[in-house]
């Protein structure tokens, strides 16, 4: 044996479950980067707590200067540290793993995590120190110490490397031929999240590396210029989310259930849409500053944003699709819905997953199309709409899919049976179930005019005015304190079950799937049949998905009632009719 040989030995395991060939650096980032994103996640869901128990005002836990500290915490661990720390994970498991392929620059990835860490750990300790109490937006003139700036300048540029870490896998991946035919659809998602990525951090080194020189009085700084800089960032980081989130679905479809990809060329032709489009969204972060025009604002929040619209409502058919056909294809062929009744609902990837479709498509897109209406966005902008779908969006719908892939990389990356596996099979159903009654609760809090952002939203602490909701926002906030608590419940369950695992967990050994032990998700003990041609396929094409065409056609009527609403709620503040 040549010392070639020996040393790609070394450098890589294979899986058992799959097959595939894993770089073991890349195995070990994957596991570095999702620690430390549960970690950021524990920060944020504990000001979580604090922040819905002071919103519910017949509690109104804590005082104001804690309750803006806490709301800035929470913002940057939930939709910043955690979330990107977890698509760096995504990143080196989509590339290396999926594709067979060695990590080019093993130092250069544990460089870039290093750099994460630091810039999470310095602004983290800004803001608990009560050093930058201005919220995760930081608009100008509020000003933090120059450390949280700093900090977070860190981070990106750690996440920037590890972007293009990714691209140069893929691209080396191609050259030295270790995957057969096109890129895999998940792998092609995840080349998409890294593109927006490298877009959304080169923004925001545009916008935060002048800040951080203003923070220090050596330059000034427009207000309006930092705001339409830094919602480049702000919102498309979230875009970033959604492809991640997307191509989790199609690899838990098919891990789960064997789902099927119904038409790879439009899948693909949906992520491409993301990359050219899903930024202009941003502009409805905007629609209410006067700095920018009428035409500017129509054509970002119209006809150019409605073209991202597309690209996730086509997700959001294929992949339902595809799960009905792969389920087909395991022999439910009986009438319109066996398919969906019989699905291994007690595997949490798979729970977790569907609920991250319905939460994210039918409470956060329908909310999220109609508020990104320019005429519509002036009776929601700054209520308690805004939280309440991006709460739907980017935690009913990115974070739960992030906890249902990760019943599957705690067996197959970390190779421990899950802890708790009893409470792990509930835990995707307590936090949708509290997520879905707070963003609920939220979004009608705003409907009925309710601030956000606001420490005291009854005005009644020595405001020159008082403000008299209807006597109902006393139940929606109620609403809202008690989903919250029941999600973070769900979110506490989640982390505990993730650390036993990691840190206390049995590993798998031989035997263990074969004897389908307790603690390993369906789709790890009986691998679905992957099918992507043949007589069967042809047949359940003929077939097609009746069952998700009814779904669909109920959720395009939720979306025209609710739109339309909006329409007649406007009317009546413009007193037409």
């Amino acid at each position: 044996m040549t010392d070639l040989t020996q040393s790609l030995i070394d450098r890589f395991r294979v899986c058992s479950v799959t097959g595939l060939k894993v770089d073991k650096t890349a195995d070990n980032l994957i596991k570095a980067n999702a620690v430390v994103a549960i970690v950021c996640m524990l920060f944020g869901v504990i000001a979580a707590i604090g922040l819905v128990l002071t919103r519910w005002e017949a509690v109104h836990l804590l005082p104001v200067g804690l309750f803006y500290r806490f709301l800035t915490a929470h913002g940057l661990n939930m939709l910043i540290f955690f979330i990107v720390f977890f698509e760096m994970a995504i990143l080196y498991f989509a590339g290396p793993v999926l594709l067979n392929s060695r990590l080019p620059a093993p130092k250069l990835g544990w460089v870039a995590f290093g750099l994460m860490v630091v810039g999470m750990v310095v602004t983290n300790g800004t803001v608990f120190t009560g050093h930058a109490d201005v919220l995760f937006t930081s608009y100008p003139p509020l000003k933090a110490h120059p450390l949280y700036y700093l900090g977070i300048i860190l981070f990106a540029v750690g996440a920037l490397i590890v972007s293009f870490h990714f691209i140069a896998t893929v691209i080396i991946a191609k050259k030295e031929g270790t995957f057969e035919g096109s890129m895999p659809l998940v792998t092609f998602g995840a080349l998409t999240a890294a593109i927006i990525a490298v877009i959304t951090l080169l923004h925001g080194a545009l916008i935060y590396i002048p800040t951080l020189l203003w923070s220090m009085d050596l330059m000034p700084m427009d207000a309006q210029v930092y705001r339409l800089i830094f919602w480049a960032l702000g919102h498309s980081a979230q875009q970033i989310n959604v492809a991640a989130m997307v191509s989790i679905w199609y690899f838990l479809a098919a891990m789960t259930v064997g789902g099927v990809v119904i038409n790879e060329k439009i899948s693909r032709t949906a992520f491409v849409l993301y990359v050219l489009f899903i930024s202009l969204a941003s502009a409805h972060h905007l629609l209410v500053d006067p700095g920018m025009g009428p035409a500017w604002k129509v054509w970002n929040t119209s006809y150019a944003m409605y073209l991202a619209v597309l690209a996730s409502m086509i997700h959001g058919f294929t992949v339902p699709a595809g799960i009905e056909m792969g389920q087909r294809l395991r022999g439910f062929t009986s009438g319109t819905f066996e398919w969906l009744r019989k699905a291994p609902w007690g595997d949490p990837g798979f729970s977790g997953m569907i609920f991250s479709i319905i939460i994210f498509g039918f409470f956060g897109g329908i909310t999220g199309v109609t508020i990104g209406t320019e005429q519509i966005n002036i009776i929601a902008h700054n209520t308690m709409r805004l939280p309440g779908h991006f709460h739907a969006t980017v935690v009913g719908g990115t974070a739960l899919s992030f906890m249902a892939v990760t019943y599957y990389v705690l067996p197959l990356i970390f190779q421990k049976r899950i802890a708790f596996w009893g409470l792990a099979k509930v835990q995707p159903y307590i936090f949708a179930g509290g997520l879905t009654l707070m963003a609920m609760s939220m979004t009608f809090m705003g409907v009925f005019g309710v601030p956000r952002r606001h420490w005291d939203t009854s005005f009644s602490s020595g405001a020159p005015f008082s403000v008299d909701f209807h006597p109902v926002v006393n139940l929606l906030q109620a609403g809202l304190g008690i989903g919250g608590l029941i999600a973070a419940t769900g979110v506490l369950i989640f982390i505990a079950i993730a650390v036993v695992t990691v840190f206390f967990g049995k590993r798998i050994v031989a035997g263990d799937i074969e004897n389908r032990v307790s603690g390993l998700p369906s789709g790890v003990l009986s691998l679905p049949k992957q099918i992507h041609e043949g007589e069967d396929m042809e047949r359940v094409h003929l077939k097609g998905a009746p069952g998700t065409m009814i779904l669909v056609f109920i959720f395009l009527a939720c979306f025209v009632i609710y739109y339309f609403a909006n329409w007649k709620i406007l009317s009546f503040l413009w007193k037409i009719g």
